[in-house]
């Protein structure tokens, strides 16, 4: 029997509802090193809670970009590929319409993740990359959707909810900046979802919380005072509760052109980070967490794992 070699670099890329990412990574004695990684705001998933369909213009968008992804892929020398995709894509009737241009443009096939796959992922690369006090409870704010995924090297219970932050923005957030009773409709769909989270998660007692993704990263960019994103500095940050409320607070009275002026805020992210911050601030309420240690590991490091291994 022929020997199978096993792939010494890879590509890992994420179809999110706000965020198109990708890293690429190589394989070590020490397990995973980083080469690069990419995230570009493609708006996926717009309108797509309204009309349950994806924008021929976001698949569009989001093509484009993972074509510019292959490019960079290829000259790493990645000779495994695994692009995956999330909430916008799971929820929408023409999936099938951009998993065939995907294919058909950069020749691998998207995989469509079901909510409890996205989260086991997402709980393997944030645990891994920051060594979290256990029970540890994993949070995933995206932009259709947001996970929770509790336990101590694996998870032991985790749901999905369908609000993320260009969702919750969508559904209850107009205006520039939204008005105060807009917020407080945003609360009120966030607790409700909490409501139907809490029974999954709170009888695992959570000791600390981890947050990954891009409203988790640019806030805790902006509590440390940065000029420009550092994710080395950004890395293992412990964001405390007063902190979160204090830029809830900046942000509810920021327009979106304020907040994209801030060097650490990433194009396209400007107007829908309110909503992040609310849907953070309020889960460290509901499970009475001091802090949130924020992770720059995530699920494409997990993807990466797995691209490796495979063979």
């Amino acid at each position: 029997m022929a020997r199978v070699t096993r792939p010494e670099v890879a590509a890992a890329v994420d179809c999110g509802s706000n965020s198109t990412r990708m890293q690429v990574a190589r394989r070590t004695d020490n397990g995973l090193e980083v080469l690069t990684r990419r995230q570009v705001v493609t708006r996926l998933g717009q309108a797509v809670d309204e009309t349950g369909q994806l924008d021929p213009s976001a698949i569009g968008r989001t093509v484009d970009t993972i074509e510019q992804f292959a490019d960079v892929w290829r000259e790493h020398g990645a000779t495994s590929v695994r692009i995956v995709a999330t909430s916008a894509v799971r929820d929408a009737a023409n999936r099938d319409r951009f998993v065939r241009a995907v294919t058909e443009r950069v020749g691998a096939e998207p995989e469509i993740l079901q909510g409890s796959a996205e989260a086991a992922l997402a709980f393997e690369g944030a645990v891994r990359a920051v060594d979290p006090p256990r029970p540890a409870l994993v949070l995933d704010i995206g932009g259709g959707s947001t996970e929770l995924i509790v336990g101590t090297d694996t998870p032991a219970a985790s749901t999905s909810r369908q609000l993320g932050c260009v969702r919750l923005t969508e559904r209850a957030l107009p205006g520039d900046p939204p008005a105060l009773e807009a917020v407080a409709a945003a609360l009120g769909l966030i607790d409700a979802e909490l409501n139907a989270a809490e029974p999954i998660i709170a009888p695992h007692a959570p000791a600390s919380i981890v947050a990954v993704a891009g409203t988790a990263t640019t806030l805790a960019a902006l509590q440390l005072g940065l000029e420009r994103y550092d994710a080395a500095r950004v890395h293992g940050t412990a964001v405390p509760i007063a902190g979160v409320h204090a830029l809830v607070a900046w942000l509810r009275e920021s327009a979106a052109a304020e907040i994209a002026a801030r060097g650490t805020v990433q194009e396209g992210r400007e107007d829908v980070l309110l909503a992040g911050a609310l849907i953070l601030a309020r889960v460290l309420d509901r499970f009475e967490l001091t802090e949130v240690i924020v992770s720059e590991g995530d699920l494409l490091d997990a993807v990466c794992r797995q691209a490796l291994a495979a063979g």
